[in-house]
């Protein structure tokens, strides 16, 4: 027992914040390595200095609960009383007396060891047979360094090999004369650096010199031999660097080509040499060591170099001190992290610019603000290294003289590899192995295992917690990491340890298949621990509808109202919920949680769920009304055409309200010619379906949509549905709750009052009620309005649907409609047959007398019609006949026998009502007929003049009798010009004219350009036609295009186009 300390059982020692467990920290848990504990007065005694820098050591020592505070250190017994600046020799004593107390306990509780690693091949460092320098056999390797896929060595004659991998000899040249002290490869280029001894050239110069070497460029030295090109030679001592033994050698590889060389000396300076070497462009600095008195304790044994982003720091190692030098301050800055060095070479840094030394006692490692963690690993420290995270140790025992080489994984407090080993005097890591070359030149390559067979080295031992942090440590992908906690958890689950299988199947979510877990643990009636994973799986957002669904039956099963609304109502200022929202609303539904699903829904926006709830499940129609007047209007607008079937059902008044406001928001105060901003809002026609079982209500609506928006883009729409309602003959359509509690009702007999039925004619209108009648006159009166102001006088096109209207009104019977539509449409043929249909003689006169006068722009063709109507009437109408008579005379619209034989098919009539028709017709007729003899004999004669001057032109000699000029009037001299019109003119007087009377002339052009004229109009069919129409007798428009010879026989026999086409044609006369 130590004097002073308590007697206690010994056990591990965790860092301040974990937990101890069987298996050391908890599987999932990233333990770090423990840190030293820091205290300003640390360095008042070595005994606390080392008690305190393992308290989170792997050696296993007796617990000090009541450690005391430094000020009391002074008080302890006389055994570990020392001086506040110890000595070497007392630190020595303390750490001796510690070993003989805790050797026997420290090979009691030993880290687990596996083998991790195994060794690959072993080799020897040799030339082989054969080659030039056998020689080197027997020399021996001073130094080692390796990069770029070759181990380079150097050897105590001057020589330098290089082996590739496998360690087969490549090629050896001779760089120094003498001795190779120091190498080292470098990693961005192919280039190698060298430190040793040629020769002397002056006493006063120093042998030794540094070389940089070209590996890529080869220059041959003798016939058989070459050697890398030589790009830089320099000398390290000078007048102003004086001699010194070296003892270490450092190359930091900046931007290149610069090298940052670190040198260090026996008398605890250090040389840095900092460029470009091979273009001589460098520059020297010195750095000095506390110095003391013993030279042998001011020895620079190791050298680190710390790069972070802009920032570069040098440690540097004395026997008796830790330093570290700020290369970015100019100059330099000195820190003393430690009083305490080390002797040997045991040195290297971590892959986190940690900086390593070994001591007989312990590893300890140290950053840039101090000493940190320190792990007690017993023996002395001959090589230190780091490889891959693994601390690398050869370790010689003093009693045996042997030497063990272990790797440490610090993270999991485990050593992956021991094995003893011949005396190493280098370590290197290169192919992604670890070379170590022992004294003898023998050479061992240690490979580590892959990741699967040290995992099945660990299941096999039942170790999942080791396995885990072994994963964890090593950065395997996640996947890999599950599978172990999967496998893990099984074990557990095998042994009942549900809460612990539970805890690793936990940390398996977005790998592991949830149904693999889920199946387990309902077979196993676990559901507090199934819902724990739901919980989880519902915080990563990896839950599907389903898992929710089993989540939420969960809580309602055991009843859990607190989880419940924690699982609801726990994401308020998160954002988007982490369940599937449709699938938790309808769990809520089912199990009666209506307001946790009402929660759920608003939270998700999900605006049709809440209103279902509220309207189907909680009948609350007025909080539903509210809720959609806060929506925005598309949101408002899709609910309400979802749920407003049954809004209009139990609260129309206030549903209508809403719709109003929702499509006329701020319709008074835009103005009407903002039309982009009316069709930006809903239209009502998107909400026509919610009143199917609602007419009056969807009247209702429209006519104060129309009242307020006058230039909606879906007038048409809405004037076509206001029409079906304001025409309809009843509008006692079945509700909904008729319509979905009344059975077959509408296949009953009542069926026919749900669809517009047109075979009723008016005659239901007898069977209703004067309230009823009352009611639908006053909407056919609002539809018969709607007709007139929908369709303005000065509009081509009516603002609804005019087909539309005129089935409406047939199918209806609502004759006023369907005049007006036919009357504004002009099909005033169809105006008179309703008149017909109805027997109204009296109102078919009066219609044609409207619609039948030309000079309006009627159709005299209705008068013919009537007559028509009348002759095939079958009874007596002569009063009616003759009053037509009366106007077809007038305006001459039928030719006298077609009156008769029209008339001739109603037997009623007798010849008196169309005598004095025909007395004056006849009378007519024989006085144009002797006009047209008059007009015929005047013709014949004017043309029987015009042939005979024809004929006395072409046969008989013209005598020209004038004296005098037509043109001047003065006497007739010649030269003059005689025309056949008898008109002379003096040759001067006529000008360029020479061809033609200037007196005859104009007429002459005018009887051309009217020849033209009917030509052209030869062609100009639709104009014919057209003159055809129009005319009251179209004998007469042909007749006259004969007699002006527009229609006649072309020069080969047929007829002109015009004629063609019009013997083609199929207009009447």
């Amino acid at each position: 027992m130590v004097p002073g300390l308590p007697s206690m059982a010994p056990h591990l020692l965790f860092k301040s914040g974990t937990t101890p467990s069987k298996y050391g920290a908890k599987p999932h848990t990233q333990t770090k390595p423990a840190t030293q504990f820091r205290s300003p007065y640390h360095r008042r005694s070595s005994l606390y200095q080392l008690i305190t820098s393992c308290r989170s050591t792997a050696l296993l020592i007796p617990p000090t609960p009541s450690l005391p505070p430094p000020e009391r250190v002074s008080q302890l017994p006389s055994l570990f009383a020392i001086d506040h600046s110890p000595s070497r020799t007392e630190k020595d004593t303390v750490i001796q007396r510690r070993r003989e107390h805790f050797g026997e306990a420290g090979s009691m509780y030993q880290w687990r060891k596996f083998e991790f690693f195994e060794e690959k091949y072993a080799a020897k460092c040799v030339v082989p047979d054969g080659e030039e320098d056998d020689d080197l056999a027997t020399k021996k390797i001073t130094c080692c360094s390796s990069g770029r896929g070759k181990v380079v060595t150097g050897f105590d004659d001057g020589n330098v090999c290089l082996f590739d991998r496998g360690l087969k000899f490549n090629y050896a040249f001779k760089p120094h004369a003498s001795s190779v002290l120091f190498l080292q490869q470098l990693k961005q280029r192919n280039f190698l650096v060298t430190i040793g001894e040629d020769e002397q050239l002056s006493p006063q110069q120093s042998p030794l010199c540094l070389k940089v070497f070209d590996l890529d460029k080869m220059q041959p030295e003798s016939s058989s031999m070459t050697s890398p090109d030589c790009v830089g030679i320099l000398r390290i001592f000078t007048n102003q660097f004086p001699e010194a033994q070296i003892t270490s050698f450092l190359v930091l590889e900046e931007v290149p080509p610069i090298l940052l060389i670190a040198i260090g000396l026996d008398n605890g300076s250090i040389y840095c040499i900092k460029g470009d070497i091979a273009r001589e462009r460098i520059s020297r600095f010195k750095l000095q060591v506390e110095s003391h008195s013993d030279k042998t304790l001011s020895s620079i044994n190791g050298l680190g170099f710390r790069v972070d982003g802009r920032s570069l720091q040098l440690f540097a190692v004395t026997p008796s001190s830790v330093s570290l030098f700020s290369l970015h301050d100019q100059p330099p800055r000195r820190q003393t992290l430690d009083q305490i060095g080390c002797d040997g070479h045991s040195v290297a840094m971590s892959d986190r610019s940690e900086l390593m030394i070994g001591r007989p006692e312990a590893v300890y490692f140290y950053e840039v603000d101090g000493r940190g963690p320190c792990w007690a690993f017993e023996g002395e420290k001959k090589l230190l290294g780091w490889f891959r995270g693994y601390l690398l140790c050869v370790i010689a025992d003093q009693r045996t003289r042997k030497h063990t080489f272990n790797i440490y994984d610090l993270k999991n407090r485990l050593i992956a590899h021991s094995a003893s080993v011949k005396e190493v005097s280098h370590m290197l890591y290169e192919w992604g192995n670890i070379i170590l070359i022992m004294s003898d030149k023998s050479a061992l390559c240690i490979g580590e295992k892959d990741m699967e067979s040290k995992l099945d080295m660990l299941f096999k031992k039942n170790l999942y917690t080791v396995a885990i942090n072994l994963v964890q440590t090593q950065q395997a992908d996640a996947a890999a990491t599950a599978e172990v906690l999967r496998k893990y958890g099984d074990h557990l689950y095998s042994k009942q340890d549900y809460d612990e299988a539970m805890a690793q199947y936990i940390h398996t979510i977005g790998h592991l298949e949830p149904s693999y877990v889920i199946q387990k643990f309902l077979d196993a009636q676990r559901i507090y621990n199934l819902t724990n994973y739901l919980e989880k799986l519902h915080e990563k957002g990896l839950a599907s509808k389903d898992h929710t669904t089993l989540l939420l039956n969960c809580y309602t099963k055991l009843k859990d109202v607190e989880k419940l609304n924690l699982f609801i109502k726990s994401d308020d200022s998160v954002g988007e919920l982490k369940f599937d929202v449709e699938t938790a609303i309808r769990v809520c539904r089912a199990a009666n949680y209506h307001e946790h699903a009402m929660y759920v829904a608003k939270k998700a926006g999900r605006h049709e769920w809440y209103l279902k709830i509220l309207l189907e499940d909680l009948d609350r129609y007025e909080e539903a009304l509210e809720y959609i007047s806060s929506l925005e209007a598309s949101q408002a607008g899709m609910t309400i055409k979802e749920y407003g079937k049954i809004l209009i059902e139990h609260k129309p008044v206030e549903t209508i309200e809403i719709l109003i406001r929702l499509c006329t928001e701020d319709g008074d105060k835009r103005g009407d010619s903002n039309g982009l901003y009316v069709s930006m809002l809903p239209s009502p026609v998107d909400f026509l379906s919610i009143f199917i079982h609602h007419p009056q209500s969807l009247m209702e609506f429209l006519e104060k949509y129309t009242n307020k928006i006058k230039d909606s883009p879906a007038q048409v729409e809405i004037h076509n549905t206001l029409l079906e309602l304001y025409i309809a003959n009843e509008l006692n359509f079945p509700s909904m709750s008729q319509v979905n509690g009344g059975g077959d009702y509408l296949n009953g007999a009542s069926a026919k009052a749900v669809t517009l039925n047109a075979e009723s004619n008016g005659t239901t209108a007898g069977k209703k009620g004067s309230k009823e009648e009352k009611d639908r006159l006053v909407r056919r009166e609002k539809g018969l309005r709607l007709l007139k102001s929908a369709w303005p006088a000065e509009a081509e096109h009516p603002l609804y649907d005019v087909d539309l209207a005129i089935i409406l009104c047939e199918m209806n019977a609502f004759k006023d409609g369907l005049l007006y539509l036919y009357e504004k449409m002009k099909l005033y043929k169809e105006v008179i047959a309703c008149y017909m249909q109805a027997h109204d003689h009296e109102g078919l006169i009066a219609c044609c007398k409207k619609l039948g006068d030309s000079v309006k722009g009627g159709d005299p063709t209705l008068w013919a019609d009537l007559l028509k109507y009348f002759g095939e009437l079958g009874e007596d109408c002569s009063k009616e006949v003759k009053e037509v008579l009366t106007y077809i005379e007038r305006d001459d619209i039928l030719p006298p026998i077609i009156v008769l034989q029209t008339l001739s098919r109603n037997p009623c009539l007798t010849l008196s009502v169309i005598k004095d028709y025909i007395a004056r017709k006849l009378e007519q007729e024989s006085k144009m007929i002797e006009e047209d003899r008059q007009a015929i004999e005047k013709y014949q004669e004017d043309t029987l003049a015009m042939r005979k001057e024809i004929q006395d032109l072409r046969t008989n000699a013209r005598i020209f009798q004038l004296s005098k000029c037509t043109a001047c009037t003065f006497t007739l001299d010649l030269p003059a010009v005689h025309f056949m019109c008898m008109h002379s003119f003096h040759l001067r007087c006529l000008g360029d004219n020479e061809k033609e009377c200037p007196e005859c002339a104009p007429e002459y052009r005018s009887v051309l350009e009217m020849k033209r004229n009917l030509e052209q109009n030869s062609k100009d069919q639709d104009r014919f036609f057209h003159q055809i129409k129009n005319s009251k007798d179209g004998f007469s428009v042909i007749a006259e295009y004969f007699g002006k010879g527009i229609i006649s026989k072309t020069s080969n026999g047929s007829t002109s186009d015009l004629r063609a086409a019009a013997s083609s044609s199929n207009s009447g006369f």
